[in-house]
This record gives structure tokens, C-alpha cells and sequence, in this order.
């Protein structure tokens, strides 16, 4: 018995190091390592002086490899050649990295990593990394920080370049488009930045969304902010930069032959003063109309055709003056198309319109016929709009109604003489009920000249009022169902829109504030708001 007791023990222990080795390697679980890496050593060592080496050697406690490396590695001031950085696409205990570059004197550098560098088995990031060193006798500890935002829009753009250049005797605006910064950062995935280690002196500072990614200006695709006096440093610390597109100067692109009787004039910037002469000689019947293509930089000249193979033109405004030909080779016409956007629902404050892809020439109300839901007339005017690309229809329409209306042919007639085909809307008006108030008290203590704007902020559809009281009610009325904005733009120049700025010109943007609170608005709701200037602008 006791033979028998004695080799069941020798049996269980036997079979539970057969279990554990089989177990050996194959974890049963614990707590996931959320732990980030470590850098243990440095060499050079962090923020090291009279730095001379080429070489620099950064060990971690345990195994890390690089993400999105070329995204979010800067390096402060920048380099004119990058630097060699391995290892590449393995994990590794060490960095290395190899500058390729003269360093300039007495200058602390940064090699900012971001959250570049992560551990080889969970991802977890080593924030905000960097390795600090100096070429001169001490490491500049100086700092700005700050927060950028749209200056117009509510929405955040991510990945702002922050740049300083210092001010000293060399220094002229210009420098902004085709040098680099003596200091930058990235916001990378946030709207706030920090710029570390710069030394004492005068800076000018700007923001870039920065699509080229070259640290310089790019007034054509950039978008940029500017604090317009340089900034002194030790004395300034926090700047909030707001970001806002250029008008481009003007420039034309060569005209091209878009279609038989169509010239497109392409072009940046403002086109105030611009005056298009056709210079060739043209037969006595005939008609040239230009407008402005919708949403687009591009003029239209129309013209009815005529036997030639060229048009020359002379284009003038302000300083500039020049001539263009156009060759015409395309047989190639368009066919008439009219529609309206407006079929089924009709807004209370919606005007029936149709809209043409040539210019209207002539209209023929008595080829339009509109009637209620007891089939009876109902009166109405027409319109053209400037650029003779839409004709309204105005009807007095009441609430909750129904209406036909039927467009016959040769209602409308083209530039080129070409008509419509028979047209045919039914509209429905909605009641008071359907729609909600929105009750504005605006207390306006300076008197400043203010654009108030609901703004559905799905679709950016807006409703405006345009103001100089101190104290007054505003009233929006017949709103859909929705959620809202309040947007207040002051309108310095008093031209009732809002103005963007200018670098060269040291011109800041119109200053544009949002209400904090959004307005989820129901059917037959009123909903009263008072909205203090001094409130909103101190809040920003």
C-alpha cells in the first residue's frame, strides 16, 4: 500500500511538469502593458553642450520602431538637408541618428519626434519626444505656446506649421516665401502648438497650413496667420493664431475655345476694373454677352458665331494691359438644358427660379402658367438675374398651399435662339407651424458694425441681419426644423461681407466670433437669445 501511495505521487508530480512544460511560452493572460518606452541613455547626452558630433546614439528599454516618422518628425531650427535616421521599418533598442548637415553656432536644436516612436509589441507612444543639444555654451530655454483656429470657419484645420523668423538687420517680409524659420513646430493631429528652446531676440511668428510642406509661404495653396508686430522674447509667451486664405493678385490664364460661341477667361484674385475688348472685326448682326461662371474663377464671353479662325482680344485693368488671340477649332455645341433646383417643398422664402446653361436672351411669360389647388391663375412677374443665367418667378403664395406651375415651349429663349421643351413643377408651402422663430436681443456697447448670422450648421445655410445699434431685437423668422449657429463677423469696412487679410499689407482678417451655445430648433418653437459683443469677445 504505501509502494502504491508512493507512485501516485511520483505520478502527479510527473504529469504536472509534463503540464507546465507544455504550458512553457503560452501566456494565460495578466493586465496589457500600457507602459511607454524609456530612453535610458543618450550620446551625446540630452542637452548637451559645445556639441561637434555627426552622430547620435539614443537607447531605449526595450524594442521601438518608428510611426509616421516623415510626418511628425521637426526639427528646430530646420535642416537643409535631412538627416539619416535607421533603424528603417525594424524595431530596435537604439536609435541612430546621422546629420548630414553644418551646424550652424551657438544654437540649441530640436529633434522633435512627436509621438513617432512607439514600443515594438503593444504601439504604446512615447509622447512628445525630443533630443535636446546645443553647438554653443549653454541650451536656449526660451518658449512660446499658443492655439490656432479657422479665421472664418468654425472647423479646426490639423497639422499647422508654427514658424518664427527672427527679426534682426537682414530681415525683410519677404523672407516668409523663400527661406526657411530659424524655429518651427507642427500642431500634428491637435490645434495647439509649443515651440521650446529659442533664445532671446525679436521674432516674427506665423502659422501655416502648410499643403506644400516647405516652411515657406505659399499665398496660392497656404493658408496663413501672422501676429502683425514682431514678438519679443523673453516678454511675450501665449498668441492664438487664426488661420485665413489670401486673396490671390490678380492674374489672367490664357482664354481658351470652351464650345462654338463660348471664350472662357480664366483667373486669380479680384476682378474689379477688369474690361474684355474684342478687337476683330465682326459681321453687323453680331452679340456678345460675358458673365461670371457660378462658383468658379472663370469668365464667360458668349458670342454668336461667325466665319473666322481667330478672335483677338485686348484685357486692361489698373497697370495691366494685354493681348490675347484664340485660336477656334472645336465644332462642338451644347444643347440647351433648363431646370429648377426647387420641386416639392417650397420655403417661405424661396423665390421659383430656372436656370440655364447659356445666357437667357429673352423671356416669354405668357408661355408660363402657375395655378392653385383649385386650378385657378395666380399672377405673377419675371426677372432675370445680372449674368442672365436664372429667371425668377415672383407669385404671392399663401400658407400651406399648392401650386402648378407649367413652363410651355419658347417661355425661354437662349443667346443662340434655341428654346425650351415644355417644363412642368408642383410646389407646396408649408404652414407657421412648420417652421420655427429665432429672437436675437444684441447688446452692442461700441456701436461696432456687425454682420449676425444663423447658420444651420449642417450645410452652412445662413441667415443674416446687418447692424450698428448699441441695443436691438432682431427677429428670424419661418426657420427650419434644425440645428443652428449664431456667427457675428464684424464688418469694419462696413461693406456688408466678411474681409480676409493680408501679410505683405500687415492686414489682419475681419474678426468673426461664435455663439457657444447651438440651437436645436423644433416646428413651432421661438427661441430668444441675448448675445452680449463684450461677453463673446473676451470668451474668444
Amino acid at each position: 500500500m504505501k509502494n502504491l501511495f508512493t507512485f501516485c505521487i511520483i505520478l502527479l508530480v510527473l504529469i504536472a511538469a509534463t503540464t507546465n512544460c507544455a504550458r512553457k511560452g503560452s501566456p494565460t493572460g495578466g493586465p496589457k502593458d500600457t507602459i511607454s518606452p524609456v530612453m535610458v541613455t543618450a550620446t551625446p547626452e540630452y542637452e548637451a553642450i559645445n556639441f561637434k558630433s555627426k552622430k547620435i546614439k539614443l537607447v531605449f528599454d526595450e524594442y521601438v520602431k518608428f510611426k509616421d516618422l516623415n510626418k511628425q518628425l521637426i526639427v528646430s531650427p530646420p535642416l537643409k538637408h535631412a538627416s539619416d535616421i535607421t533603424p528603417a521599418g525594424t524595431a530596435s533598442k537604439k536609435i541612430v541618428i546621422e546629420i548630414n548637415d553644418t551646424l550652424k553656432e551657438n544654437t540649441t536644436y530640436s529633434f522633435n519626434f512627436g509621438n513617432s516612436i512607439i514600443d515594438n509589441n503593444e504601439g504604446n507612444p512615447l509622447g512628445s519626444f525630443k533630443y535636446v543639444f546645443s553647438t554653443g555654451s549653454y541650451v536656449d530655454s526660451l518658449e512660446i505656446y499658443g492655439a490656432t483656429s479657422d479665421a472664418y470657419e468654425r472647423v479646426f484645420d490639423t497639422e499647422i506649421s508654427v514658424l518664427l523668423f527672427e527679426v534682426n538687420d537682414t530681415y525683410t517680409d519677404s523672407i516668409i516665401y523663400k527661406e526657411k524659420p530659424s524655429y518651427m513646430t507642427n500642431t500634428l493631429d491637435t490645434i495647439l502648438y509649443n515651440i521650446t528652446n529659442i533664445k532671446e531676440g525679436k521674432y516674427q511668428l506665423i502659422a501655416l497650413k502648410d499643403y506644400n510642406s516647405n516652411f515657406q509661404f505659399d499665398p496660392k495653396d497656404d493658408k496663413i496667420a501672422f501676429i502683425t508686430e514682431p514678438i519679443e522674447l523673453p516678454r511675450d509667451s501665449f498668441f492664438h493664431l487664426k488661420l485665413f486664405k489670401e486673396i490671390q493678385e490678380f492674374k489672367l490664364l490664357r482664354p481658351l475655345e470652351k464650345r462654338v460661341g463660348k471664350i472662357i477667361f480664366g483667373y486669380e484674385g479680384e476682378l474689379d476694373n477688369l474690361k474684355i475688348d474684342l478687337l476683330t472685326e465682326t459681321p453687323d448682326n453680331f452679340k456678345s454677352f460675358i458673365n461670371k461662371e457660378q462658383d468658379k474663377d472663370t469668365l464667360n464671353f458668349w458670342f454668336t458665331p461667325f466665319e473666322t479662325d481667330s478672335l483677338q482680344f485686348l484685357v486692361k485693368r489698373n497697370d495691366f494691359e494685354k493681348k490675347y488671340t484664340v485660336k477656334l477649332r472645336t465644332k462642338k455645341q451644347d444643347s440647351l438644358d433648363i431646370e429648377s433646383p426647387i420641386n416639392g417643398a417650397f420655403h417661405p422664402r424661396d423665390t421659383f427660379y430656372l436656370k440655364s446653361n447659356f445666357p437667357i436672351d429673352k423671356m416669354n411669360p405668357e408661355n408660363i402658367f402657375i395655378t392653385d389647388i383649385d386650378t385657378l391663375a395666380v399672377p405673377f412677374t419675371t426677372r432675370t438675374n445680372v449674368d442672365k443665367t436664372k429667371m425668377y418667378v415672383d407669385f404671392d403664395r399663401k400658407r400651406n398651399g399648392k401650386y402648378q406651375i407649367d413652363v410651355l415651349p419658347e417661355a425661354l429663349v437662349s443667346f443662340y435662339g434655341k428654346t425650351n421643351d415644355t417644363l412642368q413643377y408642383f410646389l407646396q408651402t408649408g404652414d407657421v407651424e412648420d417652421y420655427a422663430i429665432v429672437e436675437i436681443n444684441l447688446v452692442n456697447p461700441e456701436n461696432k458694425p456687425i454682420i449676425l448670422e444663423l447658420i444651420k450648421s449642417s450645410d452652412d445655410t445662413v441667415f443674416e441681419k446687418i447692424t450698428t445699434s448699441k441695443s436691438e431685437n432682431y427677429e428670424f423668422t419661418d426657420i427650419e426644423p434644425s440645428t443652428y449657429l449664431i456667427r457675428i463677423i464684424f464688418d469694419d469696412n462696413k461693406n456688408n461681407k466678411w474681409d480676409t487679410g493680408s501679410f505683405l499689407r500687415k492686414i489682419q482678417p475681419e474678426e468673426v466670433y461664435y455663439y457657444p451655445v447651438e440651437l436645436k430648433l423644433k416646428a413651432n418653437w421661438t427661441v430668444s437669445e441675448t448675445i452680449d459683443i463684450s461677453a463673446i469677445q473676451q470668451m474668444n
